[in-house]
């Protein structure tokens, strides 16, 4: 049982944000980007708060230990992070727009290739990917975005499946998050490949691929934490510190811009949605 469900929340999450990103960078929900940014980093921040790490401090072991493992987590992910953008930016540094190169796959790549970029979708705006997108052309590094996309979904896979051996409530909170965050992540997934001569049904459907990958890190997930039970509360909170970098390092300061009064309360009230969302959603599950 425990396993249909990692693989139902894998599917979900890891499929059901690429269909969520075409429709926002490509459909008619293209307007509302900012608000689901505002929404993603709502549910990831309550569902690290609000859910994961009070779940993992119920266990036996040592508050020191957990909130070492906290810190650690957040400085894996940062470093990560690093390492991926001195990869690409070396990567095209020899290229023909090699400094746009680089500034841009800060933005592209900026959280596992994306989540800098995904909501300057707007039209409005003008922004490093519509810069980035003028050049035309071949689209540098796309095999590199879908590895980079493939990994990191697996990644998440493996959370997810922490999460539902914790807990199942737990764990459709934590496919919900991951799907909220994987939102903007493949909408620049999908810039990036668009940035060539490939169409959009194509771009879908690579980073559908990719986002496939979730329900085979769910499957590792559910075989390595069962033989390493004892150490779920670490996994449940390197989750958190995953949620919690990629709302507070990545979302958060995308919303920190000079705003109207009426534009500032709708993206605080989206906000408030996204943690809302992810309290209702455990609410739900717990009744049923």
């Amino acid at each position: 049982m425990i396993l249909v469900a990692i693989l139902l929340g894998t599917l979900t999450a890891g499929i059901g944000s690429v269909f969520v990103a075409a429709l926002l960078s490509f459909g008619v929900l293209a307007r509302y980007t900012q608000h689901m940014l505002s929404m993603a980093a709502g549910a990831l921040m309550g569902t690290a708060f609000l859910h994961l790490l009070p779940e993992a401090f119920e266990s036996d072991v040592g508050p020191h230990r957990l909130f070492l493992t906290l810190l650690l987590g957040v400085v894996f992910f940062f470093l990560l992070d690093k390492a991926e953008l001195w990869h690409h930016g070396h990567e095209h540094h020899h290229g023909p727009h090699a400094h746009d190169d680089a500034h841009d796959h800060q933005h592209d790549h900026g959280h596992e290739h994306g989540q800098h970029s995904a909501p300057q979708r707007n039209n409005t705006q003008k922004n490093s990917i519509s810069h980035h997108e003028h050049h035309g052309g071949h689209a540098p590094g796309s095999w590199a975005v879908l590895a980079g996309d493939s990994v990191h979904c697996f990644g998440d896979g493996i959370l997810m499946a922490s999460a539902f051996m914790a807990d199942v409530r737990l764990g459709v909170i934590a496919a919900l998050a991951v799907l909220a965050h994987e939102v903007p992540h493949h909408m620049g997934d999908l810039v990036v490949l668009g940035r060539g001569a490939m169409s959009r049904q194509a771009a879908v459907l690579k980073v559908t691929l990719a986002g496939a990958v979730t329900m085979l890190g769910g499957l590792v997930g559910y075989w390595l934490v069962e033989q390493l039970r004892d150490f779920l509360p670490y996994f449940l909170v390197m989750a958190s510190s995953s949620f919690m970098y990629v709302a507070l390092a990545d979302l958060i300061p995308q919303l920190q811009k000079r705003l109207s009064l009426r534009q500032t309360l709708a993206q605080i009230g989206w906000l408030f949605a996204g943690m809302g969302m992810v309290t209702l959603m455990s609410l739900v599950t717990h009744t049923h």
